[in-house]
């Protein structure tokens, strides 16, 4: 599925939040990488974040 720039920023600041507050990561983490940011966008990269856009039509 294609993710305007909104709902990714939305979906990876989600989950980001998420793993600063301890959530457990869903992919392997890199050595060294600390950044909540960061593994959040490695985990959309690989299509891995349990959140989904629901589009309603107008």
């Amino acid at each position: 599925m294609e993710y305007t720039r909104f709902e990714k920023a939305r979906i990876i600041g989600a989950r980001a939040l998420q793993l600063a507050y301890g959530a457990p990561p869903l992919v392997k983490v890199p050595e060294g990488m600390h950044d909540p940011i960061a593994l959040a966008e490695l985990e959309f990269s690989e299509d891995v974040i349990p959140i989904v856009v629901i589009k309603s039509e107008k």
